[in-house]
């Protein structure tokens, strides 16, 4: 009897994992001559055998020790076969692909891959993460600087637009230097990432701007009297009162203050495969250098995700920035940034980013002129209503032309953004979509 009891006991686990198969989560790079490719890869492993999901596909394969075979089939019925080892968190290998300019002919390439951490057992966690790189671009081939999950919250900080910290103290190279990328569990092509600001807080007491006035708001008059302009300007912030002032204010500025509104002037995930990282000067669908004066503490920004993981980063906060960011330069300084992360699945993404305050809905719309990015902005605002409303497009319109606010989001990169503002007290009456 006894030793019929330890047999069982032994073939347990045995038993346990056949009926429980493990699931494991990788990000995969996939070499096409020369092109990251970074796909998600689920595997469900019960004893030799796999199947799972590779980039939305359905696969089949099977491990033997630290050896992996698995066939992916496509919605076409294209197979891509990866044969690799497992070597602790790392996995390797090659992958066979169908050619995509002839059918009939295959070609390798080598992968490699990192195994992602299981989520912890527990509520959401709080992450304390200080910087000690910055990017200076929105990418995604830099790695990680941390792992989150849906609902975690991140207390971290951000250079000024000059790369100086908190102390004034150079870390970075000047353009805008971000913090991250944040991998955010989860999160896939075709996601929604939701970022919710929960403090944006200033970190040291000065900033600094400029006397200009960027080109596109300089009639040719204009521009001929501001030649002399484009010097630097120092701000006094005064955290107790709340405001700031010019640290060598003229005569006439002697009195001039400014209510202090901390903001993030960048916010983003990284482009998808295709696309060229994008310089931390710049914007585009994903976010970027949006430099919109209501990416606040309190409110919430949405982004389309283009890569596993999201990869999010932030930086170029501002003490208070007038609507365009007309000097160049906002008040640009230090902050300390908690923000709290959720992933949206199985809804259409937004076609430009989104933000959302208590009281207003904003979609900004980003392009080489300002009527590109009106047409971006309305579009979004538009899909907006479609997709949590219902409404039709000649409803939209309605809504629109009675309600919507534009506002010019930011003048001084090489793109320009308008956002569309709706009243969320207007949209009360609506019945939200599919109720």
């Amino acid at each position: 009897m006894n030793r019929l009891l330890v047999l069982l006991l032994c073939l347990l686990p045995t038993v346990l994992l056949a009926q429980s198969p493990a699931t494991e989560q990788w990000v995969v790079t996939t070499d096409l001559w020369g092109n990251p490719a970074y796909q998600l890869l689920t595997l469900e492993r019960a004893g030799k055998q796999l199947q799972g999901v590779f980039d939305g596909d359905p696969l089949q394969g099977e491990r033997v020790g630290n050896a992996l075979r698995f066939t992916v089939t496509d919605a076409r019925k294209q197979t891509y076969v990866f044969s690799g080892k497992v070597d602790g968190e790392a996995l390797r290998g090659t992958a066979d692909y169908p050619d995509s300019n002839n059918p009939q002919a295959r070609a390798t390439h080598a992968f490699t891959a990192r195994r992602l951490p299981a989520r912890p057992a527990g509520p959401p966690r709080v992450h304390t993460f200080k910087p000690t790189t910055w990017s200076n671009e929105f990418s995604a081939h830099r790695a990680p600087v941390l792992t989150v999950w849906p609902g975690d919250t991140v207390r971290t900080t951000t250079l000024d637009s000059g790369g100086m910290d908190a102390q004034g103290i150079t870390r970075a190279l000047f353009g805008n230097p971000q913090t991250g990328p944040f991998f955010i569990a989860t999160a896939n092509p075709g996601d929604t990432l939701v970022i919710r600001l929960q403090r944006v807080r200033l970190n040291r007491t000065f900033a600094d701007s400029l006397d200009s006035i960027v080109g596109r708001a300089l009639t040719p008059g204009l521009a001929a009297k501001a030649m002399e302009l484009g010097k630097p300007v120092r701000w006094t912030l005064d955290l107790e009162r709340g405001v700031a002032s010019p640290e060598k204010a003229s005569e006439r500025l002697k009195r001039f203050t400014v209510p202090l509104r901390p903001m993030l002037g960048g916010l983003a995930v990284a482009p998808g495969f295709g696309a060229a990282s994008l310089s931390t000067g710049d914007t585009g669908r994903s976010g970027g250098n949006m430099d919109f004066n209501e990416v606040v503490e309190g409110n919430t920004v949405f982004l389309p995700v283009s890569q596993p993981g999201a990869l999010l980063y932030l930086g170029d906060a501002h003490a208070a920035q007038g609507d365009g960011e007309t000097s160049q330069y906002a008040l640009e300084t230090s902050m300390d940034v908690e923000f709290t992360v959720d992933v949206v699945h199985g809804k259409p993404p937004p076609s430009t980013p989104r933000v959302e305050s208590p009281t207003h809905l904003m979609a900004l719309g980003q392009g080489g002129s300002l009527d590109d990015a009106l047409r971006s902005a309305t579009a979004g605002m538009a899909q907006w209503l479609e997709q949590d409303y219902g409404l039709t497009l000649s409803e939209s319109a309605q809504v629109l032309g009675s309600s919507v606010q534009y506002v010019v989001a930011n003048l001084a990169g090489r793109s320009v953004g308008v956002a569309a503002k709706l009243e969320k007290a207007r949209l009360a009456g609506l019945a939200p979509a599919g109720k």
